[in-house]
């Protein structure tokens, strides 16, 4: 393997509700992804940054990153910017990894109707 370098990986879902459940399946559906599509494992992880927009209450995406068995890497929550207009029940992160692949070559994860916000990475 060759030197690791430190990459940020984006990723984002939409949710059909604000619910828990919901919340917790989207959120471990994408943080797999993330994870599968650029060949990680949890110990590559260095931190998580999620972000939800403003209609996006029933929990914290790091709680169900934490079943995920997430609960020793830093992971923080914030809220989005409410931008009239703006895709509704987003979900979007920020992951930060040791990952030695060339930076034009990181996958980013976009599922569901988060597809639209970035066509031009979506996979």
């Amino acid at each position: 393997m060759g030197d690791m370098t430190i990459r940020a990986i984006r990723g984002a879902t939409t949710l059909a509700q604000d619910e828990r459940d919901h919340l917790h399946e989207r959120t471990h559906e994408l943080v797999d992804a993330m994870l599968a599509q650029n060949g990680l494992t949890q110990e590559d992880i260095i931190s998580v940054i999620f972000t939800c927009t403003p209609d996006i209450v029933s929990d914290f995406p790091a709680a169900a990153a934490r079943t995920l068995g997430f609960g020793a890497v830093p992971l923080m929550c914030a809220q989005e910017m409410a931008v009239p207009g703006a895709l509704p029940l987003v979900v979007r992160v920020m992951m930060h990894a040791n990952l030695d692949t060339p930076r034009d070559d990181v996958l980013h994860v976009y599922l569901h109707d988060a597809v639209s916000l970035r066509r031009d990475l979506a996979q």
